[in-house]
């Protein structure tokens, strides 16, 4: 049974990060902030959807490489330019990234969290 509710069937992903980061994608995504209080933020696309949610510190230490991250398609547009956009927001290339002529590039948010570019 749908409700009247914008959400997907999933109401939010939480997820460990800082409000810098909840800020990050947000810009990064386009999409508007739906909370931001007391360190926690959240976005959700302006179509409705699953929010996504960051708790504030304290964040737990990252031990090597996240087993979840977040794959985003270039779907107009230069990826150069995508890329330097993300660069400019406060992501970071991370080393080797695009070396091999994939159509991939990896880079990370400003808490470390790695994404993937797909360009092609």
């Amino acid at each position: 049974m749908q409700g009247s509710c914008p959400c997907g069937s999933l109401g939010e992903l939480a997820c460990d990060g800082t409000r810098r980061v909840g800020h990050f994608w947000a810009r990064a995504l386009d999409w508007p902030l739906v909370w931001d209080e007391q360190e926690e933020t959240a976005v959700q696309s302006p179509a409705g959807g699953t929010k996504i949610a960051w708790g504030g510190p304290p964040v737990a230490p990252k031990h090597g490489r996240n087993r979840q991250r977040l794959e985003l398609s270039v779907t107009s547009g230069s990826p150069s330019y995508v890329v330097e956009r993300l660069l400019a927001l406060g992501a970071s290339l991370l080393p080797g990234a695009g070396d091999s002529g994939d159509a991939e590039v990896e880079l990370a948010d400003p808490d470390g969290n790695e994404f993937h570019l797909l360009t092609g």
